[in-house]
């Protein structure tokens, strides 16, 4: 299948906490890193999750926020580190590549914030991803 969401992560669940509707499930990317998704317990059940099951975690480009640094004191779980390798910006917009550990990234945000964290290949970031963001699929 063929999806429009640039960010797709390769890992592995490593756990599973259910809630009454939803459930956050833990995922050790092929980086090294550690994800967290939240999902729904219906599709915890319809994927078949459980510790050691490979999943692809999907993030748009949109939901990915960048930092200069990694963010005490925020509710969003999902901090990875990485390197601006690519800028390309227009009117208002702008798409910046990232490199973590593993794989690589794309975040839309804005030109003023590109300019305002002057941004620029090589340039050490942090992208914030909430966890209820995050979509996965298996095999």
């Amino acid at each position: 299948m063929s999806l429009s969401i640039r960010n797709q992560l390769p890992g592995t669940v490593t756990a599973i906490t259910p809630g009454e509707v939803m459930a956050t499930v833990k995922i050790r990317l092929a980086g090294g890193q550690d994800l967290t998704a939240a999902i729904t317990l219906e599709a915890v059940e319809d994927l078949g999750l459980a510790e050691g099951t490979p999943v692809n975690a999907l993030v748009k480009a949109t939901e990915i926020s960048l930092a200069t640094a990694p963010v005490k004191g925020l509710s969003i779980r999902n901090q990875l580190p990485g390197t601006v390798t690519g800028l390309a910006t227009g009117g208002a917009m702008a798409s910046v590549k990232i490199a973590v550990d593993g794989a690589d990234l794309t975040a839309a945000i804005t030109r003023d914030a590109t300019t305002d964290l002057a941004l620029s290949p090589g340039v050490p970031v942090v992208a914030l991803v909430k966890a209820t963001e995050v979509a996965l699929t298996t095999s």
